[in-house]
């Protein structure tokens, strides 16, 4: 047969086609759920974990940050959680959800991550952290391992902008435009 080396011949010239996210501009993400740990809640300074699923991404405008579970994918898209934080949107309209897949970290540093985890939900409470144990997201998502993305949803939980992976000066600009319309 000869259709078995012209297909090989092109997924080893085009690998990034198998890793091609499935986040759809004008869709909602794909459905997915966390129950093995799932989203970190601070009630009078004590944490639990309640289960999570992406039906609840709907209601405000949010950036969601699926990342891997290693400070390298969080450096990825520092920038853009830099901008977020001095953009100040109204908490009552905009939240920020991270979803780290801890499934995905350097193995022997997960306690480490979740600590990390545990400080961020501390610092800002009103931000959303789920954790992801056995990486439902980045599965159900088809996002690159070891990355970070960047999803932009309206408060119908429509994607609005979405990247996988590290965004330049330009496209955080530009989500961060598009963050002020949505809220407007």
């Amino acid at each position: 047969m000869r259709i078995f080396p012209l297909i090989a011949t092109i997924a080893l010239l085009f690998p990034a086609l198998a890793l091609a996210h499935n986040l759809k501009i004008g869709e909602r993400v794909p459905a997915v759920g966390v129950k093995d740990e799932g989203e970190l809640v601070l009630k009078q300074d004590k944490f639990s974990y309640q289960p999570w699923n992406s039906a609840q991404l709907a209601g405000k405008v949010r950036v969601v940050l699926p990342i891997a579970g290693r400070s390298s994918a969080k450096e990825m898209n520092a920038a853009m959680i830099e901008a977020i934080k001095s953009a100040n949107f109204p908490r009552d309209r905009y939240q920020t959800t991270t979803i780290v897949n801890t499934d995905d970290a350097i193995p022997g540093t997960g306690m480490f991550v979740t600590s990390s985890i545990k400080s961020n939900k501390q610092q800002y409470p009103w931000s959303q952290f789920v954790i992801d144990d056995n990486g439902n997201v980045q599965k159900a998502w088809l996002l690159k391992p070891a990355g970070s993305a960047v999803v932009v949803l309206d408060k119908q939980g429509v994607v609005r902008w979405v990247k996988d992976g590290a965004l330049s000066e330009q496209e955080v600009q530009q989500a961060i435009t598009l963050l002020h319309e949505l809220l407007k």
